[in-house]
């Protein structure tokens, strides 16, 4: 692949609310790996009240955040739901890490609180449980190699997918989506959520290689073959967390 003329641009959604556990370190593996090899990577940060140009990017990140950032988040979303449907329907990449995840549902309830609305990307909808889902996560994925995927979950929210939505892969170990149907993040298109944090892409170097040649797609309507790197340390990482309980 001669690479040094691909671009990919992202959009980083309000990371100064949504970044807990530090899930930056998802758009920096994007980032890094795409400058490994000569695929420049131009990263806008979107805040509150900036626009949104649906034409100019490739890949949306949403990360975690708690119950406040939340609520900022899912009001600000509003303004920019039908273009972001659009986004996805013209195979934009989105990835969103738990409250991001669920913002990219149709809605999370909390207890005794007023329901949030998010954008409808997902068909999925989140719920507060009672009981908090902590620990690794090992889970299976169908549509990568290797298939497992590995992260920290951290979360309440019970959330269910419903129609044409796919689970994003399905738990070996530890809670998932909901703690009941094995369950883990969901996919839609080109929209992915999950509840790993870890940060998710670094521990998953796989997967982060699947999005960009997903956002390489979008782009330049055609497949294009990532050159291979050396991911001994990556994989090795990897590998550690699979099936680790504690």
């Amino acid at each position: 692949m001669d690479s040094k003329n691909y671009t990919i641009n992202i959009a980083h959604l309000y990371p100064k609310l949504l970044n807990i556990y530090g899930d930056w370190g998802n758009v920096l593996t994007i980032k890094k790996r795409c400058e490994w090899r000569n695929i420049d990577v131009n990263i806008d940060s979107i805040g509150i009240g900036d626009s949104i140009d649906i034409k100019k990017y490739d890949f949306y990140f949403l990360g975690g955040g708690q119950d406040q950032q939340q609520i900022a988040v899912s009001k600000e979303l509003q303004k920019h739901k039908t273009s972001l449907q659009e986004a996805r329907d013209e195979n934009a990449v989105f990835l969103a890490i738990c409250g991001g995840y669920q913002l990219l549902g149709h809605y999370y309830q909390p207890h005794n609180a007023d329901r949030l609305e998010g954008i409808s990307l997902l068909d999925v909808f989140t719920v507060a449980g009672d009981k908090r889902f902590i620990g690794n996560v090992t889970a299976a994925c169908e549509f990568v190699e290797p298939n497992s995927l590995v992260g920290f979950e951290n979360h309440s929210g019970l959330t269910y997918l419903k129609n044409e939505t796919q689970p994003l892969a399905y738990v070996e170990v530890g809670n998932g989506n909901n703690g009941k149907d094995k369950t883990e993040g969901a996919r839609y298109k080109n929209v992915f959520g999950t509840y790993l944090h870890g940060s998710f892409l670094p521990k998953n170097p796989h997967f982060a290689d699947y999005l960009i040649s997903l956002a390489l797609h979008k782009r330049y309507k055609e497949k294009i073959e990532l050159v291979e790197l050396d991911d001994d340390l990556e994989n090795c990482a990897h590998q550690s967390l699979v099936n680790k309980k504690y």
